[in-house]
Protein backbone atom coordinates (compact mmCIF):
# COMPACT_ATOMS: atom_id res chain seq x y z
CA UNK A 1 0.00 0.00 0.00
CA UNK A 2 1.65 3.25 -0.53
CA UNK A 3 0.49 5.53 2.07
CA UNK A 4 0.62 9.79 1.15
CA UNK A 5 4.19 11.22 2.35
CA UNK A 6 5.47 14.65 2.49
CA UNK A 7 3.31 16.70 -0.40
CA UNK A 8 2.30 20.24 -1.30
CA UNK A 9 -1.14 21.29 -2.10
CA UNK A 10 -4.33 20.34 -1.29
CA UNK A 11 -5.44 17.06 0.43
CA UNK A 12 -4.93 13.80 -1.91
CA UNK A 13 -5.63 10.57 -1.92
CA UNK A 14 -4.02 8.81 1.34
CA UNK A 15 -4.01 5.40 0.75
CA UNK A 16 -3.60 3.55 -2.88
CA UNK A 17 -3.09 -0.17 -3.60
CA UNK A 18 -0.53 -1.70 -6.26
CA UNK A 19 -1.64 -1.36 -9.41
CA UNK A 20 -4.40 1.12 -9.00
CA UNK A 21 -4.39 4.49 -10.16
CA UNK A 22 -1.09 6.07 -11.85
CA UNK A 23 0.75 5.86 -8.73
CA UNK A 24 0.06 2.40 -8.48
CA UNK A 25 0.23 1.38 -11.67
CA UNK A 26 4.14 2.97 -11.61
CA UNK A 27 4.48 0.84 -8.44
CA UNK A 28 3.77 -2.44 -9.89
CA UNK A 29 5.20 -2.10 -13.54
CA UNK A 30 8.41 -0.49 -12.01
CA UNK A 31 8.36 2.20 -14.61
CA UNK A 32 7.36 5.98 -14.64
CA UNK A 33 4.21 7.05 -15.80
CA UNK A 34 3.92 10.10 -18.09
CA UNK A 35 0.17 11.00 -18.65
CA UNK A 36 -0.60 13.54 -21.42
CA UNK A 37 -4.46 13.41 -19.87
CA UNK A 38 -5.78 11.99 -16.92
CA UNK A 39 -9.00 11.36 -18.27
CA UNK A 40 -7.95 8.54 -20.59
CA UNK A 41 -5.85 6.87 -17.95
CA UNK A 42 -7.78 3.49 -17.34
CA UNK A 43 -8.58 3.79 -13.58
CA UNK A 44 -6.93 6.95 -12.47
CA UNK A 45 -7.72 8.08 -9.42
CA UNK A 46 -9.11 11.41 -9.12
CA UNK A 47 -7.81 12.47 -5.42
CA UNK A 48 -7.86 16.51 -7.04
CA UNK A 49 -10.55 17.84 -9.58
CA UNK A 50 -7.52 20.16 -10.79
CA UNK A 51 -5.55 17.45 -12.12
CA UNK A 52 -5.31 17.01 -15.54
CA UNK A 53 -1.92 15.61 -16.43
CA UNK A 54 0.81 13.79 -14.31
CA UNK A 55 4.03 12.02 -14.17
CA UNK A 56 4.63 9.36 -11.41
CA UNK A 57 8.47 8.15 -11.01
CA UNK A 58 9.18 5.02 -9.16
CA UNK A 59 11.74 5.17 -6.11
CA UNK A 60 13.93 2.30 -5.48
CA UNK A 61 15.92 1.06 -1.97
CA UNK A 62 19.52 -0.32 -2.76
CA UNK A 63 18.30 -3.78 -3.69
CA UNK A 64 16.33 -2.16 -6.47
CA UNK A 65 13.13 -2.34 -4.91
CA UNK A 66 10.22 0.08 -5.36
CA UNK A 67 9.35 1.79 -2.07
CA UNK A 68 7.71 4.77 -3.13
CA UNK A 69 6.96 7.18 -5.79
CA UNK A 70 7.55 11.10 -6.61
CA UNK A 71 4.20 12.20 -8.18
CA UNK A 72 3.74 15.16 -9.54
CA UNK A 73 0.36 16.78 -10.81
CA UNK A 74 -0.42 19.46 -13.54
CA UNK A 75 -3.64 21.68 -14.00
CA UNK A 76 -2.69 21.51 -17.18
CA UNK A 77 -2.91 18.79 -20.52
CA UNK A 78 0.44 17.92 -21.72
CA UNK A 79 2.43 19.47 -19.15
CA UNK A 80 5.39 16.24 -18.80
CA UNK A 81 7.38 15.12 -21.48
CA UNK A 82 10.17 12.47 -22.32
CA UNK A 83 12.50 15.68 -20.97
CA UNK A 84 10.84 15.49 -17.71
CA UNK A 85 10.54 11.76 -17.27
CA UNK A 86 14.53 11.26 -18.15
CA UNK A 87 15.42 14.63 -15.64
CA UNK A 88 12.98 13.47 -12.94
CA UNK A 89 14.11 9.66 -12.58
CA UNK A 90 17.44 11.14 -12.05
CA UNK A 91 15.97 12.66 -9.21
CA UNK A 92 14.35 9.95 -8.03
CA UNK A 93 18.22 8.31 -7.67
CA UNK A 94 19.55 10.95 -4.80
CA UNK A 95 16.37 8.90 -2.94
CA UNK A 96 18.49 5.94 -2.31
Amino acid sequence: MLVLGPFQGPMACTRIRKGRGVCGTAWQTNRTQVVPDVDQFPGHIACSSASRSEIVVPLHNASGEVTGVLDIDSAELNTFDETDRIYLEQVAKLFL
